[in-house]
């Protein structure tokens, strides 16, 4: 392994690193800069006692903190049964060539080597500036002046300008991205996507919107998709699936298409965007030469909430879960994971704590991309008897609430009235347990249609 791949955290700003880090994704500073560390070994006076590791040490930076699934949820539990019918992976062997990692550990691309390195002081305080002259502070410099128009200003330093390539030319200091975190809401759902903690940028994306059935009742959607971080662009790919899934769904639902149906031809839209991305030329990744050129790919899950149903489709490992507005009824998980972990159970070699525990349960065995094994992509439409709401959202949130039970003790309880403060509160979980992925997650709630109000 390269040396300044076993740096923990960058040394400048302390940020955690990936062990694929060229630059640090906070300030920029330039990982292959750092000196290499002496050869020599110190001078230790005879009699002078070595300290040592003890015995099972901490764990390795960046070690995968993923929790396993309660036994409150039993082994190969999925949609509750009998609550609707779907497509499903079942015991089919699992290709050798159709699996790709994916998760917070994949090996994320190394941020763009852009901009210049932020600033260093060194702790023994060589570099330390005097403190600043009052006088002087009531003469605006040139590097204060009031920036020309359409200019941005540097979110750490507040006076220097941020240059095209997003980094401040004062400080140094990296802004925030647009899509470092993102929030949307409508009148009956609500979405919100941020970059985490851990990764360099938000490979995450969503589209959210609503339309009116031909016999004008509401249809509201939700679509939610998460790049694979071992993929090329992984971020392109799921903006594009995101509005290619949307954008099929509200041109056909107006139409009189089935909901399971639109939902069907919304995921195959959302494959072709993606693989249109393949077929761009290489010029595209000019800008990061040490990654390894392949197809671009995402998974998707998406639902629709229309004429009484709930119908959700999916490709991967990104989950919708149910849960009833007044918590009487069980709440349950809506989708079943195109992964290693969900083949692992489905054939009953092994039950669903252990398989979710491997370090290989993060393989996916779907996904949309020009490499895909295969496109299968699966719906399921439900009715359910009560009004509630759905959870739709990317491992980033699962992986710190994986039972149906678990998203529904997160989730407040006014959720149905308030979704976007219910998105951020999820998202907010994910982050205070470590924040290892992109999270992105969109609340849909489900209100029961009355008797004439719509068709089924």
């Amino acid at each position: 392994m390269d040396r300044m791949h076993q740096l923990s955290a960058c040394p400048s700003c302390e940020e955690p690193l990936e062990s694929t880090d060229l630059f640090c994704g906070a300030c920029g500073y330039d990982l292959s800069a750092v000196p290499e560390p002496p050869q020599d070994h110190p001078t230790i006076a005879i009699g002078t006692p070595v300290e040592r590791p003890e015995a099972g040490g901490t764990d390795s930076p960046g070690a995968p903190a993923r929790p396993q699934r309660p036994a409150e949820e039993p082994p190969g539990a999925g949609p509750a049964a009998g609550a609707g019918t779907g497509t499903g992976t079942g015991g089919r062997p699992l290709p050798s060539a159709a699996v790709r990692f994916d998760g917070p550990d994949a090996a994320p691309p190394p941020a763009t080597p852009v901009g210049p390195a932020a600033n260093t002081a060194s702790a023994s305080g060589d570099f330390e500036l005097a403190a600043p002259d009052p006088r002087a502070a009531a003469v605006p410099s040139a590097a204060h002046a009031t920036p020309p128009a359409g200019t941005k200003v540097c979110v750490a330093c507040r006076a220097g300008h941020v240059n095209t390539d997003g980094y401040c030319e004062n400080c140094g200091h990296a802004q925030p991205r647009e899509r470092d975190h993102m929030e949307q809401e409508l009148g009956a759902v609500a979405a919100v996507s941020d970059r985490g903690l851990r990764h360099h940028r938000n490979e995450d994306s969503f589209a959210v919107s609503s339309t009116a059935l031909p016999d004008g009742s509401p249809a509201v959607i939700a679509i939610v998709c998460d790049g694979v971080s071992s993929a090329t662009r992984p971020d392109d790919a799921s903006a594009a699936a995101a509005g290619a899934a949307n954008e099929s769904l509200l041109e056909s639902l107006p139409r009189g298409v089935h909901p399971q149906q639109a939902m069907h031809e919304a995921i195959v839209a959302a494959a072709e965007a993606v693989n249109s991305l393949a077929a761009e030329p290489a010029g595209a990744m000019e800008h990061d030469p040490h990654r390894h050129q392949n197809a671009p790919a995402c998974t998707l899950v998406g639902a629709v909430v229309a004429a009484g149903l709930l119908v959700v489709g999916w490709v991967g490992d990104s989950r919708a879960y149910w849960v009833p507005d007044d918590r009487l009824g069980p709440p349950a998980r809506l989708t079943e994971d195109d992964s290693w972990a969900a083949q692992m159970v489905a054939t009953g070699l092994m039950s669903e704590a252990e398989a979710y525990a491997d370090e290989r349960a993060h393989a996916i065995t779907g996904w949309l991309g020009a490499d895909a094994y295969e496109l299968e992509p699966h719906t399921a439409a439900f009715k359910p008897d009560r009004p509630g709401v759905v959870v739709v959202c990317t491992d980033g949130l699962w992986n710190y609430a994986e039972a149906a039970g678990e998203m529904a003790r997160i989730l407040p309880p006014d959720a149905a009235d308030r979704p976007l403060a219910a998105a951020q509160v999820l998202v907010g979980h994910a982050l205070d347990g470590g924040g290892h992925d992109n999270v992105t997650v969109a609340v849909l709630p489900f209100a029961v249609v009355e008797q004439g109000a719509g068709s089924a």
